[in-house]
């Protein structure tokens, strides 16, 4: 039995599932992109090859081998992507949450159902069908909840939203003693440097008390100021529109003090090691080109 216990983003990690780019499938039609950013290198002839892809994730993986960690891998479905297993389930405590994902990726679920069936039944979770809700907008922080929605009136239209108000309340109902927090992020489907594809694209506490944030990832003034108020300016790393747009707010906590982060990254590279943090680099940039980094390929099961 899997003893699921996620509480927040950074405590020691022991368990996790790391997408695969095994068999990815051929590089997508142009209107098969669900992101600015992925259509961009579609449309340039820069998509990422599948070696590159796995030769990156094999680098995470081997990150996660030094530190012990428990590491379950998607079983592998001929000519698909799996690499991005944040976005199909999360564990809030104990409770393991399926994602109502984009509907043509509901065969990512069934990849992992192998370690699902490991989990107690009663604390697997799915939301009703009305209820959107992806885990790279979910992000339990103690004693809150963070979670990245959007709240225009256009929602529908856009396939870079991903979590709705009803997701939102989801949570909130489930997790009635947590202070569930949502911020209104920017989208863009045709520029990729001002869409917050999730709130891991322009947030993400790191350590015990800091964070990494980019002030126009959010609509409202109010969202990024309650950040700020929270964590404090001076434990925040504010990254800038080109940092944002190679997501640099997209690292991975393998414990308080070991952050995984994109070997690219040297502004932020230099802010963590001035902070404390051993710094671990992998190369990842190529999969960066699909609008996704560390944190969205990992689903992490089980913290201290």
């Amino acid at each position: 039995m899997l003893n699921l216990n996620i509480k927040n983003e950074t405590s020691r990690l022991r368990a996790v599932i790391l997408g695969t780019a095994i068999s990815n499938g051929p590089t997508p039609q142009v209107h098969e992109a669900y992101d600015p950013k992925s259509l961009e290198h579609i449309l340039a002839g820069t998509y990422p090859v599948e070696e590159d892809m796995v030769n990156e994730m094999e680098a995470f993986n081997e990150v996660f081998k030094k530190y012990d960690v428990k590491v379950y891998r998607p079983e592998i479905i001929e000519n698909y992507n799996q690499i991005f297993s944040r976005d199909i389930g999360f564990v809030i405590e104990d409770v393991f949450i399926k994602a109502n994902i984009l509907p043509d990726r509901e065969r990512e679920l069934e990849a992992i159902q192998y370690v699902i069936d490991q989990i107690d039944p009663a604390k697997v979770v799915r939301p009703p069908e009305e209820v959107h809700i992806e885990g790279g907008d979910v992000m339990p922080w103690n004693d809150h909840i963070f979670i990245g929605t959007y709240k225009g009136s256009d929602y529908k239209d856009y396939i870079t939203a991903r979590t709705n108000m009803q997701g939102v309340n989801y949570i909130k109902e489930l997790f009635p003693n947590k202070i569930v927090k949502e911020f209104d992020l920017v989208k863009s489907k045709i520029e990729p440097r001002d869409n917050a594809l999730h709130l891991d694209c322009c947030f993400q506490p790191i350590g015990t008390d800091k964070g990494i944030i980019y002030k126009s990832g959010f609509r409202e003034e109010a969202d990024y100021m309650y950040l700020v108020n929270l964590f404090g300016r001076e434990n925040l790393f504010h990254i800038e529109r080109e940092e944002m747009y190679n997501m640099n707010s997209n690292v991975f906590s393998i414990a308080p003090d070991v952050v995984v982060i994109e070997k690219n990254f040297t502004r932020l590279k230099k802010w963590l090691l001035e902070k404390g943090f051993t710094v671990e680099e992998v190369p990842y940039a190529e999969i960066a080109k699909q609008e996704g980094l560390l944190r969205c390929s990992t689903l992490p099961l089980i913290r201290d």
